[in-house]
């Protein structure tokens, strides 16, 4: 087996096991907010408890280990066909050593072959630069979350959502009502205001790769981070949706061109169980760096 091979293998495990520690740091903050002796107290006791079985344990933290998406900044000249080869062993060989559940089915009959290979299993998406580093960043998307994910086509009559910063704003807190109870939240938002229908959903999904406590360097966008965050906290949907202070840990949002006939919002929502992780390589692929 390559250095690479066993890298991407190390990554997965990791992603898997452990929550990387801006999410840790923003779930105990969360859970010294909520009141004393409630229901969402509770749930937030239980989700540091198996953060931390999960890590000891080297086990996944999530029975569901979601769809397996790489994200790889890579140089000119970058032998992808190879990265992509590599990184389906790693993969096959992640789940037979219980990292990955067997997790991955055919969407025409259902049929698993225990592996997580098929059609866009797992994905990759290469994004070169002109630097000779290499960082491999590595998104375990649990089920749960991807199915309370939602895309809207501005206006919404029904919402009084015009095609502007407010009716954004109106159609993400709609998402997060519309998640409530599902997704196992507390969870995090990554939003793309315009694109198509595709790269909005992609961008949302991207965004899920910013550090939590981190500031969004256009100033509308930080400002309608900070409000949905604040807001969606205030709604009392709480943990798991048992009410409470906490039912967002972060909001993270980008726009992109649209054309002019559309203007799409697409929101990604990630759960509690944040897996992602990231590593920088060196040429021959050994890890030199954990990115967060």
């Amino acid at each position: 087996m390559t250095m690479l091979h066993d890298s991407l293998v190390e990554l997965i495990r990791r992603t898997s096991a452990e929550i990387p520690d801006d999410v840790l740091q923003s779930i105990l903050a969360a859970l010294e907010a909520e009141k004393k002796g409630t229901i969402a107290e509770a749930a937030m006791k239980i989700i540091e408890k198996n953060i931390e079985l999960a890590k000891r344990k080297s086990q996944p933290i999530c029975q569901d280990t979601g769809s397996v998406i790489f994200y790889v900044d890579c140089p000119v000249g970058f032998d992808q066909i190879t990265f992509h080869e590599t990184a389906r062993e790693a993969v096959k060989d992640a789940t037979k050593k219980g990292f990955l559940r067997q997790n991955s089915v055919d969407s025409l009959t259902g049929k698993n072959d225990g592996t997580n290979l098929g059609p866009g299993a797992p994905t990759v998406h290469f994004h070169q630069h002109r630097t000779e580093d290499v960082q491999v960043r590595l998104m375990l998307k649990g089920g749960g979350c991807e199915n309370v994910g939602a895309q809207y086509s501005l206006p919404i009559e029904k919402l009084h959502a015009n095609r502007d910063l407010d009716g954004c704003r109106k159609v993400i807190l709609d998402a997060v009502l519309q998640a409530q109870g599902k997704g196992c939240g507390p969870g995090v938002l990554g939003v793309c205001i315009g694109g198509d229908r595709a790269t909005g959903y992609e961008f949302s999904k991207q965004q899920l790769l910013r550090l939590i406590p981190d500031r969004n360097p256009v100033p509308e966008l930080d400002k309608l981070e900070q409000d949905i965050f604040k807001t969606a906290n205030e709604l009392g949907i709480g943990p798991m949706g048992f009410g409470g202070k906490t039912t967002l840990l972060g909001v993270k949002i980008c726009a992109a061109n649209r054309v002019p006939a559309s203007f799409f919002v697409s929101v990604s929502y990630m759960c509690w169980a944040f897996r992602r992780q990231g590593v920088s390589l060196s040429p021959a692929g050994k890890i030199e760096k954990w990115l967060y």
